[in-house]
């Protein structure tokens, strides 16, 4: 039996190894007769390296975030992580009755920041994702857009060093999703976080990461990884995206393929 580990001092990267290291995780829901999600997976992300985490449906990828969060416990192996990790959904989760500036205050709010700081903090982490100007406006006078920067600017206030993101973009338009990669990638540069990154996008996956790690269909086993040696910064349409995004699409394919017979 085994527990997610959070190690203390991780911030500041002084710890040395890696960020996140998953060794022969399995998980399995409903008993020992239930179903296995993922299978003696082992992966490990360097401290500032950009994970994406790609699959057919069900196999897995979200499982694996709730464990590297502490969300969830492994059935078997182990998961550490090197600080506390902040986790960003594909729902934005906005406290409706609160305005942006106080949505992304929540964080500091809870760590017994006062107020005037926890302000002053809010406004730097929405100026970040360029939405100083609405800050006093609540979640339904934005655009769904605007509510996943501010629901990124929330997850930012936490100062987690590692940033756990289940498809944050994936209800929205394309050209809204091109400009948060933009900012996504901005962030991550300066602040040289940690991200696993789950996408059903495969281009999306190739655009944003250092590493993209194909999943097996269910159970969940690391069928295989890809480098992404393309410069930065990258577009989602240029044409060395498009060719590693049709290799991994393909073996995807066959995964897909394998599950259905």
């Amino acid at each position: 039996m085994t527990t997610t580990t959070p190690t203390a001092g991780a911030a500041t990267g002084t710890t040395g190894g890696p960020a996140v290291a998953l060794r022969d995780v399995s998980k399995r829901y409903a008993g020992e007769r239930g179903v296995l999600a993922l299978d003696g997976i082992s992966l490990d992300a360097a401290p500032g390296e950009f994970v994406c985490l790609v699959g057919a449906s069900g196999c897995g990828k979200s499982t694996l975030l709730n464990l590297v969060s502490g969300l969830d416990r492994p059935t078997s192996g182990t998961v550490t992580v090197q600080g506390d990790p902040a986790f960003m959904f594909q729902e934005h989760a906005l406290f409706p009755w609160l305005s942006a500036l106080d949505n992304v205050a929540m964080p500091l709010r809870l760590d017994g920041v006062g107020r005037r700081e926890r302000t002053l903090r809010a406004r730097e982490h929405l100026a970040a994702v360029h939405l100083e100007e609405f800050a006093d406006r609540r979640p339904h006078e934005l655009s769904g857009g605007m509510r996943q920067r501010v629901a990124l600017a929330r997850t930012l206030a936490t100062k987690a060093p590692v940033l756990l993101m289940d498809e944050p973009f994936g209800a929205l338009d394309a050209m809204t999703r091109d400009l948060l990669h933009d900012e996504l990638e901005s962030i991550w540069r300066e602040r040289r976080l940690t991200v696993l990154f789950v996408t059903h996008n495969v281009r999306e996956a190739v655009r944003l990461g250092d590493r993209v790690v194909l999943l097996t269909s269910r159970p969940g086993r690391v069928a295989a990884q890809y480098p992404v040696e393309i410069a930065r910064p990258r577009r989602i349409e240029d044409p060395d995206v498009a060719a590693l995004a049709g290799e991994i699409t393909a073996e995807l394919r066959q995964e897909v393929a394998r599950h259905g017979r």
